[in-house]
This record gives structure tokens, C-alpha cells and sequence, in this order.
């Protein structure tokens, strides 16, 4: 599914007028990824209370929805890998339109002897110069998302992905996950709170583009 499809159950309107809150959420499409920092209200009276925290409760809430691949309850322990690593780690089988250059015909039909060896190497210098691979970083959502964490994706930005340069890795795909949101309504003394199911996209692919 493109990124233009991805519905984002996202909060979009956040507005405190004098004691009431009002929260709308409704589907919007995105191409922008990852999403943006959600402008909260930093009243105190908007957040769950530690009795609306029951981990028990708000994982049976949450059911088979929790992906510890890609939440966390607790702060995740931080490990600091180099972009290169990241790179390496990522870089994953060689496509199929790699694998299949034919690196002895020229543009103008004449043919060069290529080794295989050195066949070898230069496809796999291409793949690793063209590959745009996901990078996962943690991410804290704050206390009115459970799991408070996510492992959000970006696509590797650090130099051109194409030779001659011009070109860089842009999000192609996303995959949602379902987390639970803190939601209000109501006026401040009467108001009516409780945890929803909301779908947050992460960036799953990444392509060398325009």
C-alpha cells in the first residue's frame, strides 16, 4: 500500500477553551513521513491518571496489537550504531535488477569483456551505493499513547543514493500499528476520558528518487 493510501487515525485539532477540551480524530491520508510531533495541551488534567495505567489492563486493551518488535512500555536501552553500520546491517540480498545488468554492451553496441570477478565486485559496489535502507530509531510519544515508545523508521539521508549524485532515498512503503490513545471529552469537571485504538505508520521501504 503507497503512502498516499495510508490513513493516519491521528489527532489532528487539539483546542482548550477556557474549561473544556475538544479532541477530533478522524482518517487522513499522508505522504509525509514520519509523522510529526503531535502539538499536545500541557494540561496535567488531560493525562491518565496511574490507575488508567494498569499494564494488565491496557494490554488485554490492546490484544494482539502489541508488536514488541516495534513498541515499548519501558524506555528502550538506546544502542548507538554508525550510520555505516546501520547501512551494512540493512543492506539484505541484491535485487533482481542488479543481479541481471549486462555490464559487457555499451550504449553505442559495443561490447567490453568484464571478468566475473570484477563483475562481482562492481555490482556489489552499485547495490551498496543504491541501497536505501530503513533506519530504526525509538521515539517517545509521551504518556498519552500505550506503549508510550515506538521504533519509528527513516530512510538513511546521509549522502546521494545515485551516481552521478541528485538523487536520495524517499519513503515508498509504511505499515500501521495499532496503539492506545488517551482521549477526552467533555467539559474539565464533567469530562469523559478513556483509551482508543489509534493506527500510527511507520516507514517500512525506502527507494532512490527524484
Amino acid at each position: 500500500m503507497g503512502l498516499s493510501q495510508t490513513l493516519l487515525f491521528y489527532v489532528l485539532v487539539c483546542v482548550h477553551l477556557g474549561v473544556s477540551q475538544i479532541l477530533r480524530l478522524r482518517p487522513s491520508p499522508s505522504d509525509h513521513l514520519p509523522v510529526p510531533d503531535l502539538r499536545e495541551d500541557p494540561d496535567p488534567e488531560y493525562d491518565p491518571r496511574e490507575q488508567d495505567l494498569a499494564e494488565r489492563t491496557l494490554r488485554k486493551k490492546l490484544g494482539s496489537n502489541f508488536d514488541p518488535n516495534f513498541m515499548s512500555i519501558s524506555q528502550p536501552v538506546l544502542v548507538n550504531l554508525s550510520a555505516s553500520d546501520n547501512h551494512v546491517k540493512m543492506l539484505g540480498p541484491m535485487p533482481n535488477e542488479i543481479k541481471k545488468l549486462d555490464l559487457t554492451e555499451t550504449p553505442y553496441g559495443k561490447r567490453v569483456k568484464v571478468g566475473k570477478k570484477a563483475r562481482r565486485k562492481f555490482l556489489q559496489w552499485l547495490w551498496t551505493y543504491t541501497h536505501c535502507p530503513v533506519v530504526y530509531t525509538w521515539k517517545d510519544l509521551g504518556v498519552r499513547f500505550w506503549p508510550r515508545y515506538i521504533k519509528e523508521g527513516n530512510c538513511f539521508s546521509e549522502r546521494s543514493c545515485s551516481f552521478p549524485e541528485g538523487m536520495s532515498c524517499k519513503p515508498v512503503k509504511s505499515i500501521n500499528k495499532v496503539f492506545l490513545r488517551w482521549y477526552c471529552q467533555g467539559f474539565l469537571r464533567q469530562k469523559y476520558c478513556t483509551w482508543i485504538q489509534v493506527q500510527y505508520p511507520i516507514i517500512s521501504e525506502c527507494k532512490c528518487s527524484c
